[in-house]
C-alpha cells in the first residue's frame, strides 16, 4: 500500500467516520438528558414522600406532648378504676 492508497483510505474513514461519531455523540447525549430527567423525577417523589412522612411525625409528636393526650389517658385510668370497682362490688354482692 502506497502513500496515495493510504491517504484514500484515511479519507474515506473520516468522511464516514466523522457524522457517525456525531450522531452516536448526539444519542448519547440525548439518552443522559433522559437519565438525568428521570432521576430528578425520582428525586421529587422521593422528596415529597419525605415531607409527607415529616408531617405526620410532627402531627404524631403534637398529639403525644400536647396536654390532651394526657387527659385522654387519665379519662380512660378513671374508667378501668371504675371497672375494678364495680367488679369488686358484684363480687361482695354475691
Amino acid at each position: 500500500m502506497d502513500g496515495g492508497q493510504l491517504i484514500g483510505l484515511v479519507a474515506v474513514l473520516m468522511v464516514f467516520g466523522i457524522p457517525m461519531l456525531a450522531i452516536w455523540t448526539k444519542h448519547r447525549k440525548e439518552v443522559m438528558q433522559l437519565q438525568a430527567h428521570e432521576t430528578a423525577e425520582k428525586a421529587a417523589q422521593y422528596a415529597a414522600s419525605n415531607q409527607e412522612l415529616e408531617d405526620r411525625v410532627r402531627v404524631l409528636e403534637r398529639i403525644v406532648t400536647d396536654r390532651g393526650y394526657d387527659v385522654a389517658t387519665q379519662i380512660e385510668a378513671l374508667r378501668d378504676q371504675q371497672r375494678v370497682e364495680e367488679l369488686l362490688e358484684d363480687r361482695s354482692n354475691v
